[in-house]
């Protein structure tokens, strides 16, 4: 009898052992400081990458998201993957959990580019490097170094492709165009907006391009958070206040979210349909709903950063970081961000147009046929 009742009491007690250990699991897994997390530490031994992504709101961010993911474990690393939504505050916390957690190095695409200065003094303070992705991190000195992609060369894109389907070059006009622009908090809408306007000023200057808005200024044509409802709503208020006996024949638009915006907004009312056609309508980041848009004949242009390509380059910067080696870098001059000149990887954008999106996004194997249809 003795025998049997030590033998149960062992029994419960490794019962119990191992109840608390499956209870501990599963709380760990739901704690905050995991929340948002699209991968959970997984890989190999070499230490944990922080990888801190916008929202997931777009299109874009999912797929840099797991291109990192994908290409840190394949070199041995774990990852630790969170989206702030668009909220300040939830991606400084996901920062401050990660730097906790003791990660050996941060990536980070901020959503309000100078928001993150007290964070990153404590990332420095645990001597973790930080890599500023696709969005350059502003006034701290602790950005150690920028993958991003030439970010004036899309602006200039965007607006060529309009100059050349308007005929600007060859004297005709004058056309009716209005200007959007990104979000205020992010440093590459800048660089966008410059862009397109080293092409477009001097139209606008001598009258070929009229803006009957009058809204020429970055502030004036502004887009917070990237958001396409924002975009629609400003649209609108445009085409009531300007167009309602004159068209519109072309919308610089900096991102294919806000395009699909100033999209709802001109079909609602009649673009599109009849003798009102759709004006030239440019975006940014070849999202899927926009390329098929752009295939629909709705859409006019977007410009391609192949991500993948991206992911590659911040990847390969970490790595040599974590390897006591010097990134490759392109550019020292450019990227200054109030404190110091980051040093920077710029990748090359490309133009694409219901002309030549197959050769771009599908015979580089970015979108399958069956994606497209």
């Amino acid at each position: 009898m003795k025998k049997i009742a030590i033998f149960a009491l062992l029994l419960v007690l490794v019962l119990a052992i191992s109840a608390c250990g499956k209870k501990s699991g599963g709380d760990e897994a739901s704690s905050p400081a995991t929340a948002g997390a699209s991968s959970a530490s997984s890989g190999g031994d070499k230490g944990t990458i922080g990888i801190a992504m916008p929202t997931k709101s777009s299109e874009r961010w999912v797929k840099d998201g797991d291109n990192m993911v994908k290409q840190f474990q394949a070199l041995g690393y774990k990852t630790d993957l969170q989206y702030g939504e668009d909220v300040v505050e939830n991606q400084v916390s996901q920062i401050e959990n990660m730097i906790t957690k003791g990660v050996k190095l941060l990536v980070i695409a901020s959503i309000d580019g100078e928001a993150l200065t007290d964070v990153l003094q404590k990332a420095h303070d645990a001597g973790i490097p930080v890599i500023a992705y696709d969005r350059l991190i502003k006034k701290s000195e602790y950005v150690d170094y920028y993958a991003t992609f030439d970010n004036f060369k899309v602006g200039v894109l965007q607006a060529s492709y309009i100059e050349e389907k308007l005929g600007l070059k060859d004297g005709k006009g004058p056309f009716n165009i209005e200007l959007f622009a990104g979000s205020p908090d992010d440093n590459n809408a800048y660089f966008f907006f410059d862009g397109a306007m080293s092409v477009l000023k001097p139209y606008l200057d001598n009258g070929k391009l009229v803006v009957k808005s009058g809204q020429t200024k970055f502030e004036q044509v502004a887009t917070l958070r990237w958001d396409g409802g924002v975009a629609q709503s400003r649209m609108d208020n445009l085409l009531s206040a300007n167009y309602t006996t004159e068209k519109v024949d072309a919308v610089l638009s900096p991102y294919d979210g806000i395009s699909i915006g100033i999209l709802s907004s001109l079909k609602g009312v009649g673009y599109g349909s009849g003798d009102k056609p759709l004006p030239i309508i440019t975006g940014q980041d070849a999202e899927l709903a926009s390329v098929k848009s752009i295939i629909a004949g709705e859409q006019t242009q977007t410009v391609f950063k192949d991500t993948r390509e991206l992911a590659k380059v911040a990847v390969s910067m970490a790595d040599a970081v974590l390897n006591g080696k010097k990134p490759e870098v392109n550019d020292e001059k450019t990227y200054d961000n109030g404190v110091k000149v980051v040093p920077s990887y710029l990748l090359v954008p490309v133009s694409v147009d219901k002309s030549n999106y197959k050769q771009a996004l599908v015979d580089t194997g970015y979108y399958t046929e069956d994606q497209l249809k």
